[in-house]
């Protein structure tokens, strides 16, 4: 089935850490929207992460970021500087630095073209 109205549909792309993209998949899905959750890992802290793949009409996108903002918050944590890719094992620091962790990265991208089958 193609859909005719191309123009109306909207590919969220959600990049989360796994514990808030678990409950953001979960609530997706309950409020009916389509939910495809992939595992990914980030580059930074090679944390493990999720993207989540939803396909929503372009009048439901502004709901779908409501909902990403009310489960996935940002929060720091404290981590040992050998752990971080800049810092070589020579390294002088000893003591955990503080990062930003958690949060979300949202894409929103027009679909060309959208077939169910």
């Amino acid at each position: 089935m193609q859909n005719d109205q191309n123009e109306h549909l909207k590919l969220v792309v959600i990049i989360a850490s796994d514990s808030d993209a678990e409950k953001l998949t979960r609530k997706l899905v309950e409020q009916g929207y389509p939910a495809t959750k992939i595992g990914s890992t980030g580059g930074f802290l090679r944390k493990g992460n999720a993207t989540i793949l939803s396909g929503v009409e372009a009048n439901e996108v502004d709901s779908v970021i409501a909902m990403v903002r009310s489960e996935c918050h940002a929060r720091t944590e404290y981590v040992p500087v050998q752990t971080l890719p800049f810092f070589g094992e020579g390294s002088v620091l000893q003591e955990p630095i503080e990062v930003r962790t958690g949060g979300a990265i949202v894409f929103v991208m027009d679909v060309e073209r959208f077939e169910k089958t």
